[in-house]
């Protein structure tokens, strides 16, 4: 096992953190990729729905990091934040959607009750 240190009153092994780095990071990047892709919209001469289409590839971009703070991050008032973060933008997504007439998604539980992979 390598070293060890104090994490928040926590013992942690550098290689796991180490890792679990690599793991955020790498899938933080791809997030932030979709995203720009997402948001890369050629305009369609409807402002609105550009407006929209854009928009939703920058919320769900910002659900996906959230979600990667979840799946990695160990601060309790950062988790908390990060799960509101994907309760707003999921209703944003919905509230934009609606706003243009387009069919909502089908319900589904937020996705914002996701354990830390290193408790």
């Amino acid at each position: 096992m390598s070293a060890t240190f104090a994490d928040a009153g926590h013992m942690h092994d550098s290689s796991s953190d180490g890792q679990a780095q690599a793991s955020f990071a790498a899938e933080n990047a791809a997030a932030m990729s979709k995203m720009m892709a997402g948001m890369d919209v050629p305009a369609s001469g409807d402002i609105d729905r550009d407006f929209v289409t854009s928009m939703s590839a920058h919320h769900q971009g910002a659900i996906d990091m959230a979600m990667t703070m979840l799946k990695y991050g160990r601060n309790e008032q950062l988790r908390r934040i990060a799960q509101e973060i994907i309760v707003d933008q999921l209703q944003e997504i919905a509230a934009m959607r609606q706003a243009m007439g387009d069919p909502l998604p089908a319900s589904e539980a937020a996705p914002t009750q996701v354990s830390a992979t290193h408790p």
